[in-house]
């Protein structure tokens, strides 16, 4: 069972202002209950066949799955953690298109179908560190960003990547409560997407992605804070300047967009949060007293070469 002290993270550390006043602080002890409630919606999740083991996988103890599954950030879906495995129950997911446009030379909408046939399906296992101080490790299903955005043919011109994420007011009543502008939005450099590390994710523990997850479709960018690895994706552009994205237009508590959440959000723990440390974490489904060591890019030494040269601590 998880123990939080009361005076570690509070809900007004990790959510918008906007959202968390008049609220209650974080609940004490609150993991475990996340089992109970990711159990309405884990009939829906269906086992994906085929799957293989990728060399892309660590061999970190695997964090349960009721955790990830009961613990989320999905703004749209409620701002609690709680909230979106109780909410997103009815999310439609099906039928499902992404499109893929901006500077490219073969435009396209795929279909989820036909997304599903680009690659063999991989299970990697992953560290996820949020902004927050949590960490986890998950066996997220999917094959590298790569294999979909080379469809396309980006041209000259295409140095970013922006992602959106899907939105509906009939679908996610509570988006206006989120506190962010909504739909989400996120982007990457070209190379940072192109990277094998980059994983356009379907699914998680050997099934299909539940809805709170981020279903039907998702990025996995493990060298970057959690945020960047936006759900339900239904559009990619290739764009020539740096794209707006969610947390980089948000003030925070001060006047400055971006103050708190920069574009390239990579976890290194010589650069703290505003409001806290980064570090050292928490890794969730372990004992709550003992906090590791931030490891640099989240431990994947092998993107550093991305960032030769820039000064990590201004570009953050």
């Amino acid at each position: 069972m998880l123990i939080r002290k009361p005076a570690d993270l509070h809900y007004s550390d990790v959510t918008p202002k906007s959202v968390y006043q008049n609220r209650r602080r974080f609940l004490s002890g609150a993991i475990a209950a996340a089992g109970a409630l990711a159990l309405p919606f884990r009939a829906r999740a269906t086992r994906l066949d085929g799957v293989v083991k990728s060399k892309y996988t660590l061999p970190d103890k695997i964090t349960p799955k009721e955790i990830v599954e009961g613990y989320n950030n999905y703004y749209e879906f409620g701002t609690g953690k709680f909230d979106p495995a109780k909410n997103a129950t009815k999310f439609v997911t099906r039928p499902w298109t992404v499109s893929i446009e901006g500077e490219v030379t073969k435009p396209k909408t795929l279909d989820m179908d036909a997304i599903l046939k680009l690659a063999p399906l991989e299970e990697r296992i992953y560290r996820h560190r949020c902004v927050e101080r949590w960490s986890i490790v998950v066996p997220w299903i999917g094959f590298s960003l790569s294999t979909l955005l080379k469809q396309v043919q980006p041209t000259s011109k295409a140095k970013y990547v922006a992602f959106e994420t899907y939105f509906e007011p009939k679908q996610m009543p509570l988006g206006k409560y989120a506190g962010i502008d909504i739909p989400y939005l996120e982007g990457l450099r070209l190379d940072e997407a192109m990277h094998p590390l980059t994983l356009l994710c379907v699914g998680a523990y050997g099934e299909t992605l539940l809805n709170q997850n981020g279903a039907p479709i998702r990025l996995v960018v493990p060298w970057k804070y959690g945020y960047k690895s936006i759900k339900s994706i239904v559009k990619i552009r290739f764009v020539e300047k740096e794209p707006p994205t969610a947390w980089d237009r948000y003030a925070g508590f001060g006047e400055t967009p971006g103050e708190e959440y920069g574009f390239y959000s990579n976890v290194n723990p010589h650069v703290d949060h505003p409001r806290w440390s980064q570090a050292k974490e928490q890794r969730l489904g372990e004992e709550m007293t003992i906090k590791s060591p931030t490891l640099m890019f989240n431990g994947y030494d092998e993107v550093a070469s991305l960032y030769a040269g820039m000064d990590l601590k201004k570009y953050h």
